[in-house]
């Protein structure tokens, strides 16, 4: 790539009674032991899970991307994404590397209650620009303008589709890289996110993929488990878009 130049907890809630014949005389033999469990409790997330958004481009409408936690191999393109007792309201991205810079105006910060509902929604809409075959994705409302929207919510609902803004006329959603994961919030301590971010050295264009799309071949492994992740799992691209390991990472997040 010549563009950049880094390349449940479960408390067994034993309620134990014991009946024992202790009455003089009585006949016939003691009554059992009775074992009576609780039903098992998932352990409940808590906090906020303030995701991050930092967008960067080479010119105003040339290869835009972006990230939404530290690529492992080149920290200058970092986010603040954590889970925290408050809320961000400021997102908090790197320097870029002198040839991508920051772009404020879709950066974003969204501050997500884990204790709202069950499921995280995650919800990442990609715009294209066929002009300059230039396309950024959102996982969460850009701080600057609104019309690249979208619906990452935590609530009790799953949602399978993606809620997008409708892009600015020059830039406009594309459905075949968007797309929309229902993360049971029960489901484990970890959530895994994987970023994968490729690149076609022909077009000249980045893209990124945290949440599975119709076009499979992107795929990310995000998750929410009991295991933490250590290495990102990424699709293999297209043959054109080709995964850049060194922008690519996962961050293992603990739910509680």
């Amino acid at each position: 790539m010549k563009r950049w130049t880094a390349m449940r907890v479960w408390r067994p809630a034993l309620a134990l009674t014991v009946g024992v014949g202790t009455f003089l005389g009585a006949a016939g033999p003691a009554p059992a032991a009775q074992d009576q469990r609780a039903p098992q409790a998932e352990a409940a997330a808590s906090g906020y899970l303030n995701l991050h958004q930092c967008a960067y481009y080479a010119s105003s409408l040339d290869d835009h991307f972006n990230t939404f936690v530290t690529p492992s191999g080149d920290g200058r393109y970092s986010t603040g994404t954590k889970r925290s007792a408050t809320a961000d309201t400021t997102a908090a991205c790197g320097a870029g590397n002198g040839n991508h810079v920051p772009v404020p105006v879709l950066h974003g910060v969204k501050a997500l209650d884990l204790t709202a509902g069950r499921y995280l929604n995650l919800q990442q809409c990609d715009y294209y620009r066929s002009a300059s075959t230039d396309r950024f994705t959102t996982l969460v409302t850009p701080s600057g303008d609104g019309r690249y929207s979208t619906g990452t919510k935590v609530s009790n609902t799953k949602e399978n589709t993606p809620t997008c803004g409708p892009g600015n006329g020059n830039h406009v959603p594309n459905p075949g890289l968007s797309g929309s994961l229902p993360l049971d919030l029960t489901a484990g301590r970890h959530l895994n996110l994987h970023q994968c971010v490729y690149y076609s050295e022909r077009l000249k264009s980045h893209m990124t993929s945290v949440v599975p799309s119709p076009d499979a071949r992107y795929k990310p492994g995000t998750n929410i488990s009991d295991t933490a992740d250590t290495r990102p799992v990424c699709g293999s691209g297209n043959g054109d878009y080709v995964l850049v390991p060194l922008l690519s990472a996962v961050k293992s997040i603990p739910l509680s």
